[in-house]
């Protein structure tokens, strides 16, 4: 039977898809817009046909059916990271929560300690060789294809077909769709005055021929938007967005001086433009690989002059980042910033930086604090960090006594908080 009418046999209507799931299955969802939408509409609206299904993804970023507290019994999502249609009901507890590190979320799955029982994911179009590409998140997907009983992909044209470990063939595949609908654009975050200032303190510290992991985000995206002068950057990083495609255009990305895969940008996952979508199409610089590869702190120190660039919401005077919830509550989740914090501080030359706003709600109140909120989740350890940059400044912190990064950390912390962080510091014996 030749690939196309292998195609053919599996290609068949929503119901046959949705038909691929039985109660008490553990679905898998791929990061962000790799979602299939027609077969999690399709499943939202069957919903109450089955019971105890569980869909997991790492960053839901539509608001489906199933997102409901009444019908949680039927199908409940699982978060390995909360965003913004997620986050009321992990805070709620209506949807579970896996902590969990992106480089480990694969091997998890392999390991049979996250199940996979159904997989559904957004596809391209298959090519003469019988593979689709999962080019907008390989991330553990590709582990879940592996381990799962059936997988079911929603096969778009306007998905890219990318180079590297993403591919899928069709003799994998247990029932597909097809779709045509544009692939969601999630556009730049707003950038402001005070992401322009930390962005400018980071960017200057970034070299010629340094490797980049930039992640999503007002700041990060205001260190881009001032690399665009710089030459010979690469890319080792777990998102691709428009950014570092806009670094790519002004030339200052060619990954020539990386060491670990040289001349090709690395990422897990996309989330920007139909501009960037196209741009990934058979790019023979660009690979997108799962997150076990682009994650794994060994593999990405492998490049000098690593830099990391991540954010967090609350930072104690010691280094401990509370960068995935607000005290107790949920708020988004450990992703790939550990993973790359270590990564850059294994990295010859590496830098990882931690970047915040000195305060929120409008200055009236800091985010650098004595200790962490009752509660708060630590993302990056007081032993992990390096550098910490605010919009007054930066702390260096890596080989630095506890009273030296206290001392640090009050000089970047907004002027209005600096003598009650004094006083604060001496209480705990810090000063």
């Amino acid at each position: 039977m030749s690939f196309q009418d292998l195609y053919k046999k599996k290609r068949g209507t929503l119901d046959d898809a949705i038909g691929q799931v039985k109660d008490g299955d553990f679905i898998v969802v791929p990061t962000g817009i790799a979602e299939p939408p027609t077969l999690l509409t399709g499943l939202s609206e069957r919903r109450l046909s089955l019971h105890d299904v569980k869909v997991a993804q790492i960053l839901a970023v539509r608001k489906y059916g199933y997102f409901d507290p009444e019908t949680s019994a039927h199908v409940r999502h699982v978060a390995f990271f909360f965003g913004g249609a997620s986050r009321a009901g992990g805070q709620g507890g209506w949807i579970d929560f896996i902590p969990c590190s992106f480089s480990d979320i694969p091997v998890m799955i392999e390991r049979g300690q996250i199940p996979a029982d159904v997989v559904f994911s957004l596809a391209s179009p298959m090519d003469e060789n019988g593979f689709f590409a999962l080019s907008l998140g390989a991330d553990y997907t590709m582990a879940a294809v592996a381990r799962a009983r059936a997988g079911v992909l929603e096969v778009n044209p306007n998905v890219p077909f990318a180079h590297g470990n993403c591919r899928v063939h069709v003799s994998q595949v247990a029932a597909l769709i097809e779709s045509s609908d544009p692939v969601m654009e999630v556009g730049l975050p707003k950038i402001g005055p005070v992401q322009e200032a930390i962005g400018k303190y980071v960017a200057d510290m970034i070299d010629d021929g340094s490797t980049l992991q930039i992640g999503y985000g007002g700041i990060p995206d205001a260190v881009v938007m001032q690399l665009t002068h710089k030459h010979d950057l690469g890319i080792h990083t777990e998102m691709i967005g428009d950014g570092i495609m806009t670094l790519v255009e002004s030339g200052a990305v060619n990954n020539r001086k990386k060491n670990y895969l040289p001349g090709k940008m690395v990422a897990t996952f996309a989330l920007g433009s139909k501009k960037l979508y196209q741009f990934m199409d058979r790019n023979p610089a660009l690979e997108i690989h799962p997150a076990d590869f682009t994650n794994d702190p060994y593999l990405a120190a492998q490049n000098d002059n690593l830099i990391a660039i991540n954010a967090t919401l609350q930072i104690d005077l010691l280094g401990q980042c509370g960068s995935e919830s607000l005290a107790h509550l949920p708020y988004s989740g450990t992703g790939g910033q550990v993973d790359f914090v270590r990564a850059a501080n294994r990295s010859r030359g590496g830098k990882a930086f931690i970047v915040l706003p000195a305060t929120a709600k409008d200055d009236s109140l800091t985010r650098i604090v004595p200790v962490l909120s009752p509660g708060t989740h630590v993302t990056t350890s007081k032993n992990d960090i390096n550098y910490v940059v605010t919009e007054f400044g930066v702390a260096q912190l890596r080989g630095k006594s506890a009273k030296q990064r206290a001392q640090e950390m009050i000089a970047i912390a907004h002027p209005a908080f600096r003598a009650e962080l004094t006083e604060g510091a001496r209480k705990l014996q810090l000063l």
